[in-house]
């Protein structure tokens, strides 16, 4: 008689070898989001200085060339058409009307085109010598008249810094040439001699001369230790300066030599807080893809808010720098 044993279903066969127990899986460390937060914020601390120091070695520089070649191209439009400011206030016409309204020049509007042969030099100069209109290119003291009038014209420069246009105003020689074209024509003026701090001031101009006085940082560029001024007397007849409505006391303080502009601090605290959303998010998203999908991702959004937060930061350094 044959007895059959029944096996529950799964059971394995008696001959079968007994396998040991598969050991539970190692516990995977879990970084915390508070302790990653500080080492990405202390990596792009270090790519925001970094990035800095490009920006103000190389970026700006393709700034200022960029925003020469349109303002140039606009203000030969201006040339052409007769709208070129020549003093402190523009008409501006509301179309079908027959009176204009008087108005001040907006700073950073194009003024004048400047060339210098000696140093091969020819720039778009602006109205205003704020940090943000000098990343343009030089500027046109507001207080003083424009080029070409009688007068003391003054325009301020960059050394180093947003195509450091002024970098080689020390190079000058007193008889060299200064041709600046305003919308009264182009003018020449002779260059007389180089001011550092404590050099006697040229004499007092007679009436109906003119002279330009260029401004700029001296030393070593991107070190600033002082101002240097360059005088030239203008040798062509002097045109008629309009009514100023614009005197030395209405200047701001950021328009003064060797200022910053405080005008920057609201935006870098916008861009600085956008910076910070977008760290959190970055390791955010690290956490949920890893580690270079986050990267990906969240790279050329950083770096787009690095490039403008060092904008910023650059207009509160001098102007003259």
């Amino acid at each position: 008689m044959t007895v059959t044993v029944e096996r529950p279903p799964g059971a394995s066969p008696p001959d079968a070898p007994v396998l040991p127990p598969r050991p539970a899986p190692a516990p995977q460390p879990q970084v915390r989001l508070a302790l990653q937060v500080p080492g990405i914020a202390l990596s792009i601390l270090a790519a925001l200085t970094l990035g800095f120091v490009v920006h103000l070695t190389l970026v700006s520089q393709l700034q200022y060339a960029r925003n020469q070649q349109t303002a140039f191209s606009d203000f030969r439009a201006e040339l052409a058409r007769g709208t070129a400011p020549v003093g402190q206030t523009r008409v501006e016409y509301a179309d079908g009307a027959e009176n204009g309204r008087e108005r001040l020049v907006d700073p950073g509007s194009a003024v004048a085109v400047l060339r210098i042969p000696a140093v091969g030099l020819r720039t778009v100069v602006f109205e205003g010598t704020s940090g943000d209109v000098l990343r343009n290119g030089p500027g046109h003291r507001r207080d003083t008249v424009l080029p070409g009038q009688s007068g003391t014209s003054v325009v301020m420069g960059r050394r180093a810094a947003y195509g450091g246009p002024f970098l080689d105003l020390d190079l000058l020689l007193p008889g060299d040439a200064v041709i600046v074209t305003t919308g009264q024509g182009e003018h020449t003026y002779r260059v007389t001699g180089l001011r550092r701090p404590g050099d006697p001031a040229p004499p007092a101009l007679a009436a109906g001369q003119g002279r330009l006085t260029l401004v700029t940082a001296d030393g070593d560029p991107f070190i600033p230790q002082d101002l240097l001024r360059v005088d030239a007397d203008l040798v062509t007849p002097a045109q008629p300066a309009p009514a100023r409505k614009f005197g030395a006391a209405s200047l701001p303080g950021a328009e003064a030599a060797m200022a910053i502009d405080p005008g920057a601090w609201t935006p870098l605290m916008l861009w600085g807080q956008a910076l910070l959303l977008a760290t959190l998010a970055v390791t955010y998203l690290r956490n949920r893809w890893g580690g270079w999908q986050a990267w990906i991702v969240g790279a050329p959004v950083l770096g787009a808010l690095g490039l403008a937060i060092a904008d910023q930061a650059a207009r509160l350094l001098p102007n003259l720098l």
